[in-house]
């Protein structure tokens, strides 16, 4: 049974008040960090006791710091080679992002962590391995390359991680990560966070978990107080691509965009729209990308060097990219959460954010279904009245003659005779041979009896 809680309010203590070792707070405050979150500070003293965990939060809450602070403070030195806490993410980048976050907690302490992902070469990974590890973080399918290879063992994972498992589940690892929760220790501490809690999810909890303590820091689907939401009702593709443009050029505070196409291709297609008016400022992010070329065009976006990222929902879960001004849906997620997840990256730590949203009519049914979500209508826009629309259609935009039928024609064509009257000859009907026709007509009567 999985106990729970709802809790929603601002936290007020300090990092002082946890029962944090020095080597953590003296790396928070190098961070600049002097106050938990809601879910930090309410998730501390839950792991600390040992107990299993599952995390209920919006994006942008401060989930890593949550169930890092906990398993760090109580992580001992240790020169043993085999990890001791597993952490599970969906993406590489979220490796990525989750390692680095590690590294800056643990400046003052010795700990050894690497993350694995696949894409790269995995004899690196299988070297770094070798030398010996305390913490490692990895995507479910190079984790099991590693472990059926052998150079990985098990065997002294004593917590184990699953982040961003809703995630994780709506990519297809839910067999992996199955696979390895089997091949796990039995006893062990397991910590899950998401920010929607679904029948696989719950199903995970209910085989693997012991009486884990749930805890609910907002309502799922409930967007952040901060964000403000806006749309524009737009006609096409390529209307979308010059509305961009104009508020690209007209609002200079829209000085870090993310921008959410539908599919990968959607992507380039709008990075080339736009490419030639902001030459240098865009870059695009999606799976199809190189691994170097995802993780530069993540870090140039970060630094600034990049003034709008363009990518697929891959940008909308975990991710941390401080500073976002605005969250642009060009192309409206056929899932209402989806919605959620994508503003999720701007109105981060307590600053304030912009969503905008492109809607076509026949997205209009994807808004209504976010609207109905947050209880909450979109505020429409009106178009700008220098906008020029765009007469151009994609192939999907053109419309469809519904109900048109096309043998219609062929049905009530009239076809003129195509064949001619048989000659006499032909038309003869065959009486059987001539013998038989005349002992017909002399017995009056068949040359055979009819059977009984």
């Amino acid at each position: 049974m999985v106990s729970g809680k709802f809790i929603n309010f601002a936290a007020s203590m300090t990092f002082e008040e946890l029962n944090i070792n020095k080597p953590l707070l003296n790396a928070l405050n190098d961070l600049g960090f002097n106050h938990p979150t809601p879910v930090q500070e309410q998730i501390f003293n839950v792991a600390m006791s040992g107990q299993d965990v599952v995390g209920i939060a919006q994006t942008g809450t401060g989930k890593t710091l949550a169930y890092m602070l906990p398993l760090l403070r109580q992580l001992p030195f240790s020169d043993k080679f085999h990890p001791r806490i597993l952490v599970i993410v969906p993406t590489r980048e979220l490796v990525v992002q989750v390692v680095g976050e590690i590294e800056k907690l643990t400046a003052y302490m010795q700990v050894r962590v690497t993350g694995v992902y696949g894409g790269v070469n995995i004899n690196t990974q299988k070297n770094i391995i070798f030398n010996g590890l305390d913490i490692l973080v990895a995507t479910p399918g190079r984790l099991l390359d590693l472990n059926l290879n052998g150079v990985l063992r098990f065997k002294s994972i004593q917590k184990l991680v699953i982040d961003e498992v809703d995630e994780m589940l709506s990519l297809g690892f839910l067999p992996q990560l199955v696979r390895v929760m089997d091949l796990l220790p039995p006893k062990r501490q397991n910590l899950l966070f998401s920010a929607t809690l679904t029948g696989e999810i719950n199903d995970i909890i209910q085989k693997f978990f012991n009486n884990p303590k749930t805890v609910e820091i907002a309502a799922s689907g409930t967007p952040l107080d901060k964000i403000v939401q806006k749309a524009y009702a737009v006609p096409n593709f390529y209307t979308k691509t010059t509305l961009l443009e104009f508020l690209l050029k007209k609002e200079a505070e829209m000085s870090k965009v993310i921008v959410f196409a539908g599919t990968k291709k959607k992507a380039d297609m709008i990075f080339e729209a736009l490419d030639e008016s902001f030459p240098g400022q865009l870059a695009v992010m999606h799976s199809n990308k190189s691994q170097n070329n995802r993780l530069s065009a993540l870090q140039d976006f970060e630094a600034g060097k990049t003034r709008v990222l363009i990518g697929s929902d891959l940008l909308a879960r975990g991710l941390d990219i401080k500073d976002v001004t605005h969250v642009v849906n060009f192309e409206m997620p056929e899932l209402p959460e989806d919605y959620i997840h994508r503003i999720g990256r701007t109105g981060r730590a307590e600053k304030e954010g912009t969503a905008i949203s492109f809607v076509t009519e026949l997205e209009k049914p994807f808004q209504k279904a976010i609207e109905k979500l947050m209880s909450k209508p979109l505020k429409m826009q009106a178009l700008p009245e220098k906008l020029v629309i765009s007469k151009r259609l994609l192939e999907e935009e053109i419309p469809k003659k519904a109900n048109k039928d096309y043998l219609k024609a062929v049905r009530t064509k009239v076809v003129p005779g195509a064949f001619h009257k048989k000659s006499e000859k032909n038309s003869k009907v065959n009486l059987g041979g001539s013998y038989k026709r005349t002992i017909k007509i002399k017995y009056k009567k068949p040359l055979r009896k009819p059977k009984r």
